[in-house]
């Protein structure tokens, strides 16, 4: 795969380009017409959920530092933001549930201890039933959270890939303006 042309910004801090200044200014003006010029926009429930918020802000200085926190990315960048934050719920409401297994495992050994043995064996059954039960829940809990990873990874690929794909469409080379006279003699 081809190595993607370098934006304009990068071109003219290199200050060294083979391409004529025709050229770069129309790798300019068709960078220009990529972005609305409009700066992006938290939303209302990005904002009011710490985690999505704190994680609009670092996306956002990033993008501002390339130049791309433009407002046609607004809804992805929200929306991936929002995302994050679900995925950091999911990840300790898993948590919660390995430490209560956890706990119920100690505290059954502790009341094992002073069972009769025809008891122990009644709440073995039942202790290893919630346990599968709890078990259960924490793996469902990363299924959902699998599924949101990929699509967070899927996001992120978009995002790179759609900048990248604005770039490509920009053309390389300067518009050949066509010989007016070469025209009227063929046309003849």
């Amino acid at each position: 795969m081809p190595t993607p042309s370098k934006p304009y910004v990068v071109l003219n801090s290199e200050k060294k380009s083979h391409r004529t200044k025709k050229e770069l200014k129309q790798r300019q003006q068709g960078e220009s017409r990529l972005a609305t010029g409009v700066a992006l926009k938290e939303r209302s429930n990005v904002k009011s959920n710490t985690i999505a918020h704190k994680e609009f802000k670092r996306i956002n200085d990033l993008l501002k530092n390339i130049e791309k926190n433009d407002a046609i990315y607004e809804p992805v960048i929200n929306r991936y933001c929002l995302m994050i934050a679900e995925c950091n719920e999911l990840e300790e409401r898993r948590e919660y549930f390995f430490c209560l297994i956890e706990q119920l495992k100690s505290g059954f050994e502790e009341i094992c201890d002073e069972l009769a043995p025809d008891e122990k064996v009644e709440k073995l059954i039942e202790f290893t039933k919630e346990i599968a039960k709890l078990t259960g829940s924490m793996m469902s809990i990363d299924k959902i959270l699998q599924t949101k990873r990929k699509m967070l990874l899927d996001i992120e690929k978009e995002n790179i890939m759609t900048i990248a794909a604005a770039l490509r469409s920009i053309p390389k080379t300067e518009e050949k303006s066509s010989n007016k006279l070469l025209e009227a003699l063929n046309d003849a």
